[in-house]
């Protein structure tokens, strides 16, 4: 068994898009539009064949997201290197996301930074 696939909603759909496949390198498909709901969405492919689905839809509840809450909280991205880990930070860093820790060895041995991506949404870069 393994996870097909998980899914975020966003509000701006087309910038999250772009997210993913400027950092991430993903492939999206060509998207889907239900002209009944206004729903939209993209499946985004990774290298490994993960897929991510990223959705919009009108007048969506948007409230603050806390890290510690229950629920989904990170996505976690393995760029394959601490160097690569490195980069990646830094090129968030540059382009204005806020880096709210690392690049650190963590208590369980993990190699990793977190940033706030797009919509305040926490990413995990790690080895």
């Amino acid at each position: 068994m393994r996870i097909e696939h998980t899914a975020i909603y966003v509000n701006d759909l087309e910038r999250a898009k772009e997210f993913f496949v400027r950092y991430f390198h993903a492939v999206p498909n060509e998207g889907y539009h239900n002209r009944t709901t206004d729903f939209r969405s993209y499946f985004l492919t990774f290298d490994s064949g993960a897929r991510l689905e990223i959705m919009s839809r009108p007048k969506m509840e948007d409230t603050e997201k806390s890290q510690v809450r229950t629920g989904f909280i990170h996505l976690a991205f393995s760029v394959g290197s601490k160097e690569a880990v490195n980069a990646l930070t830094k090129e968030f860093q540059r382009d204005g996301y806020e880096v709210v820790s690392g690049p650190r060895v963590t208590g369980d041995g993990y190699y990793e930074s977190c940033i706030l991506g797009f919509e305040d949404n926490l990413i995990e870069i790690t080895v």
